[in-house]
């Protein structure tokens, strides 16, 4: 796919573009800027967790879940990413797996 003018800029220009992608429901645009902010810094959770929400949304669930797996990698006390990986392996059928997941996230929000 050729780049567009919304993979052009500094990468807070494209994080705000991404936002408003994602806020206006265009997910597969959203992730394609995401996918290059998170090749360029992939320590930063905050571009990871949009992308996976954007996949997430967009149901592309296996997607969603490697991005979250290597979140929790990076910081194992996120406790976003730990629900919303415990929603996406719900929501692919796999509710033993997402059990802990959902538990840990519920007892890091003092649920």
């Amino acid at each position: 796919m050729s780049e567009t003018y919304y993979e052009f800029g500094t990468a807070a220009e494209r994080w705000d573009r991404a936002q408003l992608f994602f806020d206006a429901k265009e997910y597969q645009t959203a992730a394609r800027i995401l996918r290059g902010l998170v090749d360029e810094a992939p320590e930063q959770v905050a571009q990871r967790l949009l992308l996976a929400r954007t996949y997430y949304h967009s149901a592309q669930l296996g997607r969603a879940e490697t991005e979250l797996r290597a979140i929790l990698e990076l910081n194992p006390v996120e406790a976003y990413a730990r629900l919303m990986l415990g929603r996406t392996l719900e929501r692919q059928g796999r509710p033993d797996e997402a059990a802990p997941h959902l538990r840990m996230a519920a007892a890091m929000s003092g649920e």
